[in-house]
């Protein structure tokens, strides 16, 4: 695999931060009208056929390996059925801020499955200490100002085993020996995951439900073009050049995105200790992103 430049992987993060700190927002709006299983199942299932269009286009060849195929289904069940899933699940109940904040648990989830297979290092305590200071600022930014709410606590659970779930994919993923170019697997990842999505909501009951509206179907849209086909595709590719612990700062820039669109769209009041709290996040950010030298940071690409 080529090494990529510090302008591209710089490039595919902010993708991946604007992107998908949006898609809470996104999925809030769409499980209001859509039944839960049954939209993300076609979400994803859209969004295999769009990405596998283009990969075929640019001339990529289907999985060949047995190894891929399996690859490929483990890590759409892991990262999209229940990573995603659940959350979407949770949603109907979980505020899109809430969820956002259960889900950057995951940052602490990745740093830590990436310490183990062939492929794990340990963490420096620079790096460990960021990724302390950068999960309290969620906390500080995100905390109701009467308490942490547990009206909902099942919900609450299922979000954050996805996060659970999502990290051991994407650790699985970038440690997994991958020959089919990346856009063709993560199409195959959506199909996988999306079946299975799909195939829970139509046993669940969950077609009668199913009723168009405006903001539904916009939700559905930008969540297939943009939260699947282009965040998606770009965090896998990313899943080959970045560390564990810097993947693991997606988690606490999509919560400060969600508040800001939540403050810009819907006229939500962004507080004093807010903004602090984003202050804080950036600090830790700062701390995790330099610990380590370009050239160790290119050693872990294959």
């Amino acid at each position: 695999m080529p090494p990529a430049s510090r302008v591209q992987i710089l490039l595919a993060f902010l993708v991946v931060y604007v992107v998908w700190g949006s898609t809470y927002l996104a999925i809030r709006i769409a499980v209001k009208d859509l039944p839960p299983m049954l939209f993300a199942g076609v979400r994803f299932i859209a969004a295999s056929v769009l990405l596998g269009g283009v990969a075929r286009l640019r001339g990529q060849h289907l999985p060949a390996t047995r190894r891929d195929w399996l690859s490929a289904a483990f890590m759409g069940v892991m990262m999209v059925t229940l990573g995603n899933g659940l959350v979407t699940w949770g949603e109907q109940w979980v505020a899109s801020n809430q969820a956002a904040l259960i889900v950057s648990s995951s940052a602490l989830w990745i740093a830590w499955f990436g310490t183990f297979g062939t492929r794990g290092y340990s963490l420096s305590w620079q790096a460990r200490i960021g990724l302390a200071v950068g999960f309290a600022g969620v906390i500080l930014m995100l905390m109701p100002g009467n308490g942490f709410a547990f009206d909902h606590l099942l919900a609450q659970i299922a979000i954050l085993a996805s996060a659970v779930c999502w990290a051991g994919g994407a650790m699985y993923g970038r440690a997994a020996t991958i020959e089919t170019p990346a856009l063709m697997f993560t199409a195959w990842q959506m199909l996988f995951g999306g079946i299975v999505l799909a195939a829970a909501g139509l046993a669940s009951g969950e077609a009668p439900r199913w009723h168009w509206t405006a903001a539904g179907a916009g939700a559905l849209a930008y969540l297939i073009v943009f939260g699947s086909c282009l965040a998606y595709a770009t965090y896998v590719w990313l899943l080959k050049y970045a560390t564990p612990d810097r993947l693991g700062t997606i988690s606490y820039v999509n919560p400060a995105i969600a508040l800001l669109l939540g403050w810009v769209v819907l006229g939500e009041s962004l507080s004093g200790a807010r903004f602090i709290g984003m202050l804080v996040i950036l600090l830790g950010l700062l701390l995790v992103a330099v610990r380590r030298p370009r050239a160790q940071l290119q050693s872990v690409s294959n």
